[in-house]
């Protein structure tokens, strides 16, 4: 059929009976991509709380058989009705864009297809075979822009009756927004200690906002540049309690040893110094980040940033294909990268 924008998504999932039976839903915004999936299941019609009616598969499963996919989705209830094949931890496998290109050549049936999947590039098989199939559609999933991020805010605190100072949504705006699932949680949290007042006011946000989410996702990744074990371990800490997903801070860490290659190249070629490298290409970062990233590009060599970019990009893919390892991979690589920085920095 298309690509659902994110503005249309509301639309598109309010309309009765749903236009097509094959949604994939991507994205690097992992928050997101599971709270559209949940969406688009109670759109389906489907008893959600019936196990004959819906059935969830692993994207390693029906990579190993294809078959199994086109046999669910063609399969007839126990006691008739609609069902839904839901499938989640998808990364561009061949099995799976075989068994979608399959199913979108077929005639549409009684079985709706959810599939969740990582952050797709432009050409990957299984999101182009869902934006120009009929029968299927593509919803991208990105971190929530400024009105997104606003809209977001205003509904989860007008629902608890409350409203927010100009300031303390400034102070919001600036900590949360990486992933829209933490975004949320966050925001409740806020709600449920604000309970009783009228008003949110920036030091409620301080309180309550300033330990978890983005900048809790930063302190993990600046304890990871500065071989800090204790300190990582804390924020992670913190980040679990929050339920902010550990892969982010994986994520996380992968763009800030990218940002550092950058740099660091900067700094060989032209040999300049670190200060000097930061100012021209980490004008972006906040200010009490700025001396841990200096510190790292004077301890770091090139090739070692390039080796442990490689390993980090190896981790993200490892965790994709095996998502029920996501956690121990991510922490794994993580502590083994804190080490390397100790190391380096002693």
């Amino acid at each position: 059929m298309a690509e659902i924008k994110s503005h249309e998504f509301d639309a598109f999932v309010k309309r009765r009976p749903m236009p097509v039976r094959l949604l994939l839903v991507y994205g690097p915004d992992r928050g997101l991509v599971s709270e559209r999936a949940v969406a688009l299941a109670a759109a389906s019609g489907v008893a959600l709380d019936d196990p004959f009616s819906v059935i969830k598969l692993d994207a390693g499963d029906v990579a190993q058989d294809a078959g199994r996919l086109i046999d669910e989705m063609n399969a007839i209830g126990l006691f008739g009705g609609d069902r839904l094949v839901w499938v989640r931890g998808a990364a561009n496998e061949k099995g799976l864009c075989d068994a979608f290109q399959h199913l979108a050549g077929m005639p549409p049936g009684p079985s709706t297809l959810i599939v969740e999947a990582g952050d797709l590039k432009k050409g990957a098989a299984l999101r182009k075979l869902a934006e120009s199939t009929p029968q299927a559609v593509a919803i991208p999933c990105y971190a929530d822009d400024s009105r997104a991020l606003q809209s977001l805010i205003d509904q989860e605190l007008a629902a608890a009756g409350l409203r927010i100072s100009p300031a303390a949504r400034e102070r919001l705006t600036e900590t949360i927004g990486g992933d829209r699932l933490a975004s949320r949680n966050e925001l409740q949290k806020l709600a449920l200690y604000c309970r009783g007042r009228e008003v949110v006011e920036e030091a409620d946000v301080e309180e309550i906002v300033g330990d978890a989410s983005a900048i809790s996702t930063d302190d993990a990744v600046d304890a990871v540049l500065r071989g800090d074990r204790e300190g990582f371990l804390h924020a992670i800490q913190k980040i679990v309690s929050s339920r902010t997903p550990v892969f982010l801070v994986l994520q996380g860490c992968l763009r800030q040893f990218q940002l550092l290659e950058l740099m660091r190249a900067e700094m060989d070629e032209k040999r300049m110094p670190a200060a000097q490298a930061l100012a021209t290409l980490g004008r972006h970062l906040h200010f009490r980040r700025k001396p841990v990233v200096e510190n790292a590009l004077r301890t770091w060599t090139g090739p070692a940033i390039r080796r442990e970019t490689q390993r980090l990009q190896a981790a993200i893919l490892q965790s994709r294909q095996r998502p029920a390892l996501e956690d121990t991979i991510a922490m794994q690589t993580l502590l083994a990268t804190v080490l390397q920085s100790g190391r380096k920095s002693s």
